[in-house]
């Protein structure tokens, strides 16, 4: 499934967040590790005066070093065989082609970092990599206030649309919940348009109450088929969740109940009504999910 782990670090606390996550699955998983720093030459360039540039060389050269020093030390945190990597260039750019150069390499990052001339890590270079990159990622909300958290998982929420698309993360899904023993919980949100109840064309003769029941026993009964089709690939406590409300408001919601829970989609599905698995719901989670995200091609 996965044949290494990379992890962008730009040298902030903030970033780090992402290790105890990245140590617990390269370790059930036994995967090797790259820990990858850039050194943003252009954002360097920028925050220099024009009598400074004649050191502009000397200065990537002093980054580029104390790259390798940091990356060093991080390393000693994870099991011998660990590779460090410096590069120089755009932060998005390289962290996507260093990972499109094996598609079994699996992206760990935080969503954010702090600003400045070595503070790449914003949310605007992890969603570059979101939505320009061909890997997986696991991405885990971080802050510079937030405290280390645990690592140990137990169960996998799988948002579902009833797209083929949405449901392209299940054979991902089952193979970590079988190799970290992990319960899969299977998730789908339900709305009634808008317009239902504000008297919207084709809704006049319709009851609110039934109409809403009708959709939540569909939502049910799709979850229960798919349920009955992870069985099949070997997991044996799935268990499922439909709710009335917003997808991406509802996802965040199941997933802060416990901090134990992994949310795992697709970077996107189709659009209309039924078909909310978008780009802009993988992002609103990502952006405010506290807990850690696997993010899957959609294929």
């Amino acid at each position: 499934m996965y044949t290494k782990i990379l992890i962008p670090l730009d040298g902030s606390k903030t970033a780090e967040k992402v290790l105890p996550y990245a140590r617990f699955v390269a370790g059930a998983l036994k995967l090797p590790i790259e820990l990858l720093a850039v050194v943003d030459i252009v954002e360097m360039a920028t925050h220099i005066s024009a009598d400074q540039a004649r050191y502009l060389d000397t200065m990537i050269a002093d980054s580029v070093r104390s790259g390798e020093q940091y990356l060093r030390e991080i390393a000693r945190t994870f099991p011998n065989g660990t590779k460090c990597t410096v590069e120089k260039g755009q932060p998005e750019q390289v962290i996507i082609e260093t990972a499109a150069a094996d598609k079994g390499t699996l992206i760990t990052m935080a969503t954010h970092g702090r600003s400045g001339m070595n503070r790449w890590l914003l949310g605007s270079v992890t969603e570059k990599v979101l939505r320009g990159g061909t890997n997986a990622m696991l991405l885990v909300r971080a802050t510079e206030e937030a405290k280390e958290v645990g690592a140990n998982l137990k169960s996998i929420v799988v948002p579902l649309d009833g797209s083929e698309l949405a449901e392209g993360v299940l054979p991902a899904v089952a193979e970590l919940a079988k190799t970290l023993k992990l319960t899969v919980v299977l998730f789908r949100a339900y709305n009634i348009p808008y317009s239902a109840y504000a008297g919207g064309e084709g809704y006049y003769a319709v009851n609110y109450n039934e109409l809403l029941a009708a959709m939540r026993d569909e939502a049910v009964d799709y979850l229960e088929k798919k349920a009955e089709a992870v069985k099949k690939m070997g997991i044996a406590e799935v268990s499922c969740v439909a709710k009335e409300g917003f997808a991406a408001d509802e996802i965040i919601s199941l997933a802060r109940q416990s901090p134990d829970k992994l949310i795992a989609m697709c970077t996107h599905g189709r659009s209309g009504v039924k078909r909310w698995m978008i780009g802009s719901v993988t992002e609103t989670v990502v952006r405010h999910s506290a807990g850690p995200i696997l993010v899957v091609r959609a294929a």
